[in-house]
C-alpha cells in the first residue's frame, strides 16, 4: 500500500506541478476573456472612432460653429469652422432635390426623394466643382436608381448611402475635393 500512496501523494514533487496547473488553468480561464474584451474594445474604437474621421471632423465643425456664432464670430452660412485643425473655411452648397425610381419588389414603382447638401473647403472649391454638376449629378441618378429599399434601411443604410454618394462626388470634381455629403431630407415612397 506505501507504492499506491507515493504515485498518489508524489513526494517527487507531483503535487506542486499539479497547483502550478490550476494557476496556469485559472490564469488562461480568467486572462483570455480578459484579453479577449479588451482586444474587442481597442477594435471597436478603431473602427468607430478612428473609421469615422469624416464624421467626427464634420461634428467638431458643427459645434465650433455653434460655439463661434454665439460669440458673434459667425460668417453667415458658409461660417467659419474650427472642426479642422488648419482652421480653413467650411461652405455648404445645396444641390438640387433628386428624385428616382429605386428597385422594388412587386409591379407598384418605389421612389427616392433626396435632398442632399455638400460641404467644401471654400467659396473657390464651390466654383470649381459648379461646372461639374452635372457629371456629378448623372452619377448619382445611375447610383440610386440601383439601390434596393433594403439598402437604406436604418442608420447603416444612411452612412453607407453617404459615403458612396461622397466617393462619387469626389470622383466627379477630382481634383477638387468635397469633404461631406450630408442629407437634409431622405423620403422613400
Amino acid at each position: 500500500m506505501a507504492e499506491e500512496e507515493e504515485p498518489g501523494e508524489g513526494e517527487d514533487g507531483e503535487a506542486p506541478p499539479k497547483k502550478k496547473m490550476s494557476v496556469m488553468k485559472l490564469a488562461l480561464f480568467a486572462g483570455l476573456p480578459v484579453l479577449v474584451l479588451v482586444l474587442g474594445g481597442v477594435a471597436a474604437m478603431l473602427l468607430l472612432g478612428g473609421g469615422g474621421d469624416e464624421t467626427a471632423a464634420g461634428e467638431e465643425g458643427d459645434g465650433h460653429e455653434v460655439a463661434d456664432n454665439a460669440h458673434g464670430g459667425g460668417h453667415g452660412a458658409g461660417g467659419h469652422g474650427d472642426g479642422h485643425n488648419d482652421a480653413s473655411e467650411v461652405v455648404f452648397y445645396e444641390l438640387p432635390d433628386i428624385l428616382v425610381n429605386i428597385q422594388a419588389e412587386g409591379s407598384r414603382p418605389t421612389y427616392l426623394k433626396l435632398t442632399l447638401t455638400l460641404e467644401v473647403d471654400s467659396e473657390e472649391t464651390v466654383h470649381h466643382i459648379e461646372p461639374a454638376m452635372p457629371r456629378v449629378m448623372d452619377r448619382f441618378q445611375a447610383f440610386l436608381r440601383e439601390l434596393r429599399l433594403e439598402d437604406l434601411n436604418g442608420s447603416a443604410g444612411s452612412y453607407r448611402l453617404r459615403q458612396e454618394l461622397l466617393r462619387r462626388v469626389n470622383l466627379a470634381v477630382a481634383p477638387n475635393q468635397v469633404r461631406a455629403v450630408l442629407i437634409e431630407e431622405m423620403l422613400v415612397q
